[in-house]
């Protein structure tokens, strides 16, 4: 009997308690009876990145003892996080039932976009919900719940600009490559190369592969290298496949590929040289001695002090190879120390072989051809002029009808008087001699008839 007591005293008690303590938990709120646990089950990437929208799982569960119905859940949405264009940052569930296990949790996903500018950390989010007791729509209970999302930078490397668009063929040139970090977050251990796919372009005195050891975000480093382009390859744009694989935020390797065009060619040199002069025209002989070929090259004499073009002062010549030449011609006469004689002139000099050169006051000429980017180009010589003794007289004298002239028609003259001269005394002794052996003659006839 009193064993039965006992045991009775003891259950009565036992539920006493759990009501009272059902009783406490329900006036506090009505947590017990009615509670909405919102939890973050995934996320998608599971780091936040800036400029890229992140995903989110939540699980929704009825964790009181009172059925629930018109549930909203709510992802209040701040800096860095933004609403993404047509994705709802509220949903509902219609019903959820008392007492739910983790399996009979509704599940609801959101989407937020992080802002390009965030910095790399750890940002709260809150989560609203809002639900009514089944059968009892006057009263709305309200929880709100707040989860971190953790941002990391975003490391992007990019080869931002190529320091120089062309080079020359079978030339030695710099290239430089500036590399910026345009992400958020520092890049580690960066490996730079480059290839051309058609064996154009290579480095010399290095390989094409460069290190990096860091690299800050927003930082650029430049890049330089040392390349030649084969002296047959053929002027154009070739490409330049540059690769840049580096580690990011998580020791993971990353990689980017990119693209640079890289013109092969350009500009050419020439080589200027007096020929010949006959008669005031002047020959010029104009090779091309670069590693490009020269379209429509025009050569030029423009006007300057000590020379005077007759005529035209330009000739076109078309178009010139490497290692290629060509004859040009004007019509030029000296303006040098005019009244003077070739030989009196200080800017004149005269050798053994009665031959003139313009050493203090060389001749100027205009070079214009159209390299293999189209570009019209223009190279300024000088050429030291050769001429001989009589041209150059002739020439300083102002040409033909000048005093050069009428003195050299006088020296003919001169020297047609003095052969004349010489040749009538020669005859005129001839005569001399015959009349005195005429004289001499008879005696010697008289005598040899005697003797007869």
């Amino acid at each position: 009997m009193r064993k039965f007591s006992l045991l009775t005293f003891l259950l009565l008690f036992s539920v006493f308690i759990c009501l009272g303590a059902g009783t406490a938990l329900a006036s506090n709120g009505d947590i017990q009876s009615a509670s909405v646990d919102v939890n973050l089950t995934n996320q998608n990437p599971d780091y936040a990145r800036p400029g890229e929208p992140v995903e989110l799982t939540l699980s929704v569960q009825n964790v009181g003892k009172t059925n629930l119905e018109g549930i909203t859940v709510t992802v209040n949405s701040e800096y860095p996080f933004n609403k993404v264009s047509g994705e709802e940052l509220t949903k509902k569930v219609s019903y959820l039932n008392a007492r739910q296990d983790d399996e009979d949790a509704a599940v609801l996903k959101f989407k937020l976009m992080t802002d390009a500018n965030a910095s790399a950390g750890k940002y709260d989010i809150d989560i609203t919900t809002a639900a009514k007791e089944s059968g009892d729509s006057s009263k709305t209970i309200t929880t709100t719940k707040t989860i971190q999302l953790e941002i990391k930078g975003k490391e992007y490397a990019q080869v931002v600009t190529v320091s120089k668009a062309n080079i020359d063929i079978a030339k030695e040139e710099p290239l430089e490559l500036i590399v910026t970090n345009t992400g958020t977050s520092p890049i580690k251990n960066m490996v730079v190369s480059w290839k051309d796919p058609k064996g154009v372009i290579l480095p010399v005195y290095s390989d094409n592969t460069k290190y990096i050891k860091y690299l800050e975000a927003g930082g650029s480093v430049n890049i330089s290298y040392s390349v030649m382009a084969d002296v047959n390859a053929d002027p154009g744009l070739y490409t330049l496949d540059v690769n840049l694989s580096y580690e990011d935020y998580e020791s993971k390797e990353q990689s980017t590929n990119t693209t640079a065009g890289l013109f092969v060619g350009g500009e050419t040199d020439f080589d200027v040289s007096f020929s010949e002069s006959d008669q005031g025209e002047v020959s010029l002989s104009v090779a091309n001695v670069g590693n490009n070929m020269a379209y429509s090259v025009k050569v030029s004499v423009p006007d300057q002090e000590g020379y005077r073009v007759s005529g035209s002062s330009s000739t076109i010549v078309g178009n010139l190879e490497k290692g290629d030449y060509t004859i040009a011609s004007f019509n030029i006469v000296s303006t040098q120390e005019d009244g003077k004689s070739a030989d009196s002139s200080s800017n004149v000099k005269l050798d053994d072989n009665n031959v003139t050169s313009m050493d203090s006051n060389p001749l100027k000429v205009q070079i214009e051809y159209t390299d293999a980017k189209g570009e019209r180009i223009t190279v300024d010589k000088e050429v030291k002029l050769e001429m001989t003794a009589g041209n150059m007289t002739e020439a300083s004298q102002g040409g033909p009808g000048g005093q050069s002239k009428g003195a050299g028609i006088g020296s003919y003259l001169l020297y047609v008087v003095i052969i004349a001269l010489v040749g009538g005394s020669f005859v005129y002794r001839r005569k001399i001699q015959e009349k005195i052996q005429e004289r001499k003659g008879k005696p010697s006839g008289s005598e040899k008839s005697e003797n007869q």
